[in-house]
């Protein structure tokens, strides 16, 4: 069916703080028309274009891919290039920055938290020997690749992370992107990075951090499922435990 281009006109209210004048974030409302082929960041970018220059939101891509573009859609922890008006219609948009990360400007959130966990679980293949290039290339098995592949899906939206009632409580908590990738790495069989990323694992700001919410996985917008690679990793972290322990009890070490 073809796409209905009628220009409606739809509220949106959006979330204002600027450090250096605000004492405390506020809301602007807009009248922002529209048609059904419209994405709500589409409507953000009219309000900077058209209505207000001041307002200030990160975007990049616009297709769902590079993950800039998170914020707080009524609540709901979204895509705004992914999410359009016409499902908000006729009822207003509130839209606010992710949760339980601090404002550095309106709609922009500060990232450094999570670019350090991210760090931390060291997301890229850790190998013990070189392979050299005479011997041609990590072949792997369709079953191999499948090990992996939903959790290398990841584009670092965020949205899990304002879904996340534990990161919300206890910022400590490595978190669900970041130990999705952690599990990607870990379940490629190219890799043999268990050791390195153990201390982050099995730490009590590690997997065992989790609370078994799955709102992470709800919000994804990639299908990561990253509540999913948080409990294999409590299974492999319960195995890890019992595995120190039988060397203990022998009184050996490896």
């Amino acid at each position: 069916m073809p796409i209905d281009t009628t220009t409606r006109t739809i509220e949106i209210e959006c979330l204002r703080y600027d450090p250096q004048t605000d004492t405390e974030p506020h809301f602007s409302s807009y009248q922002v028309p529209f048609s059904d082929d419209m994405s709500v960041l589409e409507g953000l970018q009219y309000i900077k274009d058209q209505l207000d220059g001041s307002l200030t939101f990160r975007w990049s891509c616009r297709m769902a891919i590079c993950g800039s573009c998170g914020q707080e859609v009524n609540g709901v922890p979204v895509l705004s290039c992914h999410t359009f008006l016409r499902d908000y219609f006729p009822h207003k948009l509130r839209i606010e920055p992710l949760n339980n990360f601090p404002i550095i400007r309106d709609l922009v959130i500060d990232q450094n938290d999570f670019l350090d966990k991210l760090e931390s679980v060291k997301p890229y293949l850790v190998t013990k020997l070189e392979k050299p290039l005479a011997a041609g290339p990590h072949l792997q098995t369709p079953q191999q690749l499948n090990r992996y592949y939903a959790y290398s899906q990841c584009i670092n939206c965020l949205l899990c992370y304002a879904a996340c009632p534990q990161y919300g409580l206890n910022s400590d908590f490595t978190g669900p992107a970041a130990l999705a990738l952690l599990h990607r790495y870990n379940a490629d069989s190219r890799d043999q990075g268990w050791q390195v990323r153990a201390e982050v694992i099995n730490a009590d700001a590690g997997v065992w951090g989790c609370t078994l919410v799955g709102y992470c996985s709800e919000v994804c917008p990639k299908a990561v499922d990253p509540a999913h690679a948080i409990n294999q990793n409590k299974v492999n972290s319960a195995m890890d435990f019992f595995g120190v322990l039988k060397l203990m009890n022998k009184g050996g070490t490896e």
